[in-house]
């Protein structure tokens, strides 16, 4: 806001060439044509069409579309129908959920208000905001969000609520004097922000930037020019895909070669070569991501957390550190009170006596706090001593006959203080009733509170006093000090030295924006689970060390002056090893996002106003506060928290990890369940024998073994132990490899085998149909072995998808084996027994992983 905070009254209207009567419209009309309407521009957003061209921007969905081209050529309609409905059907539920997510943001939008009062020609006009001017004169009372940046030119009781644009939880004093040179920006006292809050008292002020060049439109510019990066799943996913498509390709050509180079027919060994590919390629995965994530948003969604994105709902789950801000988010975000001190320092449980009766009594009387049905409305601090009085029993006397208001003389930002006269006892006495900063309060004190009688106040205890209120303070915690005074119930006309001198000390209280009850659980999850938690506020060390504190929290603190100081070396090292970094502007947290994520880290980052979106963008996953946060920062992040609420991230970060790890057991049993299909034509190709599964069979068995049990991975239940293991950076098929090699093999030996005794004793038809029938039991009994790394047999069956899927899968093979169907594919009628020895035969894949998995456990605990 270049140097308004330096400018006189009279400098920064003449600079605009302005008055304290305003402009005059038709002024005002020129400017506004001039300089444009007082808006912030969104951040830009991609239509409709883009967003559902977006969702085919994949690795896998490019292998998927070739493979439907050349099912088409070679006339495989109905595998090419299927992979095409799947692409779609995956774009489709992609496109919902984002533009659902978008329609719910765009009902949050709560930064800036639809009208304000401006001065023109020395009267008040309501008019639109994106009306208002540079020039202009605003009228803003408490309770009222300011539209512009403005210098203050007239004040009264002024406080406003920077939270949005600064990070600061309390309320700032605002004033109209000329500030120093090289003000920073928590401390231009003079000028009011843009999307900022006024929450006690009124004032006139001077529009001096509007729309895009106030400070909360230029930080929103700023965002404009951060690239979209792709989040760490869809970095994931197209790696695999690359990885999955040459290995497919490969083997695909390795087995047409050898086809030909042993004088078998091109057109069969074209349309095996295919139909392996086909089957290679795990068609059903885009469903099962799609699935995957619908089933983890809506688990999300009941647990305030609203995905923006489809990939963000994985890639939460691999963040391994959070960056989060203390106002809101950590704490509730409203002051109340959390030391008493009249005489000693009083619990929460204990009898009212004298002192505390009179402490409690003076923060009620001396109030400006209204109430509105069961409401409490008015300035944080005093709706605090409001609760501070409820919690001892004490009734909401704000305005009462035994205690009628006779003056108020108001806080103001020299005397630090504020007094309210009130009658008491019919009358016959008035007392001045007194609070405001301790300091200042103890300057106007003779006296003190001590045991219920009122003693004179020496110099050594006034020193004590003062140590007192900093030991409180130290604490993080804001401080007032309260006082009375009796004045003769007959005195005339009550003057300022009246109401404010000799006064009787009673007693402080220090005010704390309180930690969220649920969030110490939530941290202690979060470290057990192997994720870092830093803080990045705007807000004093002092506070933010109490609340890191209080959440179970520790670690070095960092001040952002500190961090100017420091070279690029120096700024690396403390940012890896700090945990609470305060005072920080929003070019600290984009710098401390952008090293942590050059170290190799999954980033998370909160915000809620204009000052944090650049780190917002920046970040693998940003997250936006649903109820505070400003609109630009919503628009920037990939997450919404409807409910503001950190506990709410890690109980996301949950449902992330339960759908990579249902993810990565579809592609596990995928990949494990066709690998063999290689090996077996192959080696049938090398021995001079018939190929055991015809193209046609082949297709089949990719259509009924992998379509339905992929998909149903998607509703697997969490782990006992998801969140007691690190984060996982690893690609999709890491950990899988022996897994995957292994299954191929031990299927291969049982289905190659069954195939060479059938075709002795049964001939090649019935042998094929065997072979085709274990294949697929196999396979659907290995999707069970899938289900865990540890222990199939104890959860077989609790998810009920899973077993429908199987049940289903099976049934549509029988029919396939016993109507007209079989003809289409090459397939006899199988007897009884032979149906037995198919089921008995692909059995025994998952009893031998189970035993592997039982020995392999044993191993461990050893």
């Amino acid at each position: 806001m270049s140097d308004w905070q330096e400018l006189s009254k009279k400098e920064a209207l003449k600079r605009v060439d302005s008055s304290e009567e305003g402009l005059s419209d038709e002024e005002a009309g020129i400017r506004l044509s001039k300089y444009g309407a007082n808006k912030i521009e969104e951040v830009k957003k991609k239509n409709l069409f883009v967003i559902f061209l977006h969702e085919f921007n994949s690795w896998l969905i490019y292998i998927l579309l070739i493979a439907a081209v050349v099912s088409f050529f070679i006339q495989h309609y109905l595998d090419a129908g299927v992979i095409l409905a799947i692409v779609v059907i995956n774009a489709l539920i992609g496109f919902f959920q984002e533009y659902k997510a978008e329609k719910i943001i765009e009902d949050l939008k709560k930064v800036l208000g639809d009208k304000s009062i401006v001065l023109r020609e020395g009267k008040q006009k309501e008019i639109s905001n994106e009306e208002i001017v540079i020039g202009d004169i605003l009228v803003l009372k408490e309770g009222e969000k300011v539209p512009a940046d403005c210098r203050i030119l007239n004040v009264t009781n002024l406080e406003t609520n920077e939270a949005i644009l600064t990070g600061e939880s309390f309320p700032v004093d605002k004033t109209d004097s000329v500030l120093k040179e090289n003000t920073e920006i928590q401390e231009r006292k003079n000028l009011l922000f843009s999307g900022s809050v006024i929450v006690r008292g009124n004032c006139t002020a001077l529009v001096v930037s509007t729309g895009k060049e106030t400070e909360f439109g230029k930080i929103a510019g700023l965002v404009q020019k951060q690239e979209e990066e792709k989040m760490p799943f869809e970095k994931k996913l197209d790696s695999f895909s690359k990885k999955l498509s040459l290995i497919a390709i490969g083997f695909t050509v390795l087995v047409f070669l050898i086809g030909i180079y042993l004088q078998n027919e091109i057109h069969e060994m074209f349309l095996t070569a295919v139909s392996m590919a086909i089957a290679a390629i795990p068609e059903g995965l885009p469903a099962v991501i799609a699935i995957s994530f619908a089933v983890a948003i809506k688990a999300m969604h009941k647990e305030n957390v609203l995905i923006r994105k489809l990939p963000a709902a994985e890639s939460l789950g691999a963040v391994d550190v959070i960056c989060v801000d203390k106002t809101g988010t950590l704490t509730e975000e409203r002051l109340s009170v959390d030391k008493i001190y009249s005489g000693k320092f009083y619990s929460f449980k204990e009898k009212v006596d004298k002192n505390l009766d009179l402490l409690i009594k003076t923060g009620i009387l001396c109030n400006n706090a209204r109430q509105e049905e069961e409401e409490i409305l008015g300035d944080p601090t005093e709706t605090a001593l409001i609760e501070l009085a409820s919690k001892f029993g004490f009734k909401k006397k704000l305005e009462t006959e035994e205690n009628p208001r006779v003056k108020e003389f108001s806080f103001t930002s020299e005397r630090k203080v504020m007094s309210i006269v009130r009658e008491e006892k019919g009358g016959k006495i008035k007392t001045s009733y007194v609070k405001g900063a301790p300091s200042f309060v103890l300057e106007k004190c003779t006296k003190e509170l001590k045991n219920g009688k009122v003693v004179l106040l020496s110099k050594e205890r006034k020193k004590e006093l003062e140590e007192i209120y900093n030991e409180i303070a130290s604490e993080g915690l804001r401080v007032l000090g309260f006082a009375i005074k009796q004045l003769p119930g007959k005195k005339g006309e009550i003057k300022l030295d009246d109401a404010e001198e000799h006064l009787t000390f009673v007693g402080f209280v220090g005010m704390l924006d309180p930690p969220r009850k649920e969030v110490r659980q939530a941290i202690e999850e979060a470290k057990e689970a192997g994720i870092e938690i830093k803080i990045l506020t705007g807000d004093a060390k002092e506070t933010s060390i109490y609340v890191a504190h209080e959440i179970g929290l520790k670690g070095e603190v960092i001040q952002g002056k500190e961090l100017d100081l420091m070279d690029e070396s120096q700024l690396r090292a403390v940012v890896l090893r700090a945990t609470i970094f305060t005072r920080i502007t929003p070019q600290h947290k984009l710098k401390i996002v952008q090293i942590l994520k050059e170290e190799g880290k999954i980033v998370a980052v909160t915000g809620d106003g204009v000052n944090d979106i650049l780190a917002l963008k920046k970040a693998d996953i940003g997250i936006a506060m649903g109820i505070r946060g400003a609109d630009v920062a919503r628009d920037s992040s990939e997450i919404v928290l409807l409910d503001d609420n950190f506990a709410s991230i890690i109980k996301g970060i949950k449902q992330g990890r339960r759908v990579y790890d249902n993810l990565k057991k579809s592609i596990k049993f995928h990949l494990a369940a066709n690998f063999y299909i290689y090996l077996v034509v192959a080696f049938s190709l090398l021995f001079t024998m018939p190929l055991p599964l015809l193209p046609l069979a082949i297709l089949w068995m990719n259509l009924v073994t992998d379509a339905l049990p992929s998909i149903a991975f998607a509703a697997e239940p969490a782990e006992e132990e998801i969140m007691k293991r690190k984060p996982k950076r690893e690609n999709i098929l890491s950990g899988i490899g022996l897994y995957i090699i292994s299954a191929g093999i031990i299927a291969f030996m049982i289905i190659f085998g069954v195939f060479i005794i059938a075709l002795q004793k049964v001939g090649l038809d019935i042998a094929r149909t065997m072979t085709m029938t274990t294949a697929i039991f196999f396979e659907l009994f290995f999707a069970f072995s899938c289900k865990s790394e540890h222990n199939g047999l104890k959860y077989i069956f609790n998810n009920k998808y899973l077993t429908g899927a199987v049940v289903i899968s099976i049934c549509l093979h029988l029919i396939a084996i016993y109507t007209s169907l079989a003809n289409v594919f090459g397939f006899v009628p199988l007897t009884l027994l032979q149906l037995l020895i198919c089921v008995g035969s692909g059995a025994i894949g998952f009893f031998v992983f189970e035993a592997w998995k039982f020995v392999n456990s044993r191993r461990k605990r050893a």
